[in-house]
């Protein structure tokens, strides 16, 4: 089965070299990757590389951004894996992908266990993903191992091309697209199952630079929310937990916020989102307006 890695990113050029890099080492080695970005500034490629390497320009925004590679690359693979540009797969990731396509016909979406997630946190090294990754090597998870998902966690996610047709990101969920992951393959699951394959490990780094304001943020977590049960992809059993969670770390923890997270914008955007839901104004775009 032929197998494109795609790469949505912006402003991480650095970032991105060192993935492509480190994606070398794979066991299995990716047929191309296809890095997505909205201009040249946004990239920066190693010097040589045992994968071919293609770009995509086009609109800034990481639902755009990943239809504007996935759209042409349908056809040419079998198997589509996104990963985040500060997605840290272990080396036999992608050769496991490929197998649990190749061995079970009506599976659509595969992601793989995040070990360790630092978009919950001030963030990790490549150093933290590696020594994760060393020391969950060769050791038994205890949990199953395949486990269905409502939706996928789109740092690392792969779909079986045959089953996608023409169904796309949501491109009014907009800039960081809040929920786009779940809102796509959510729609999949008619199509196939979902799975998490313990097996198949790697780590989050959860980089903080090239993410939205808190407010903008904050206003997604509502917004998104809505908007995605509203439209009838998402449950509401798993959306509308998820939003009041949100809103309730931001109200505790905006008196003595952590440093990383911007947690009074975020509850600001909550607020204003809330109101406009309230008023019937259910518009995941307006954060272009603030």
């Amino acid at each position: 089965m032929k197998l494109a890695v795609i790469i949505p990113t912006l402003g991480r050029s650095g970032q991105v070299a060192r993935l492509l890099g480190y994606l070398g080492s794979q066991t299995r080695l990716p047929d191309e990757v296809i890095l997505s970005a909205p201009d040249a500034t946004h990239v920066e490629l190693p010097e040589s590389l045992p994968f071919p390497v293609t770009v995509a320009f086009g609109p800034k925004g990481l639902a755009a951004q990943r239809n504007t590679a996935m759209g042409p690359a349908l056809e040419r693979f079998d198997i589509i894996t996104f990963f985040d540009d500060d997605f840290v797969p272990s080396a036999d990731y992608l050769r496991q992908v490929a197998e649990s396509f190749a061995g079970n016909g009506d599976w659509a979406v595969v992601m793989g266990r995040v070990v360790r997630d630092g978009a919950t946190n001030a963030g990790l090294t490549w150093e933290d993903a590696e020594a994760a990754l060393r020391e969950t090597e060769g050791r038994r998870y205890e949990g199953p191992e395949v486990v269905d998902h409502v939706g996928a966690y789109g740092c690392n996610m792969s779909f079986r091309s045959s089953l996608v047709g023409n169904l796309r990101f949501d491109e009014r969920l907009v800039l960081y697209g809040w929920q786009e992951d779940i809102d796509f393959t959510s729609q999949m699951r008619s199509r196939g199952r979902v799975v998490c394959v313990t097996a198949i490990r790697g780590v989050h780094l959860g980089i903080k630079a090239g993410r939205v304001s808190g407010e903008r943020f904050g206003y997604s977590q509502v917004a998104n929310a809505v908007y995605l049960v509203r439209k009838g992809s998402v449950p509401a059993s798993f959306a509308l937990p998820l939003m009041f969670r949100n809103i309730a770390a931001n109200l505790a923890r905006s008196l003595r916020p952590e440093p990383y997270v911007d947690r009074r914008g975020r509850l600001k955007g909550n607020m204003l989102a809330i109101l406009h839901v309230a008023t019937g104004r259910i518009e995941p775009e307006y954060i272009l307006k603030i």
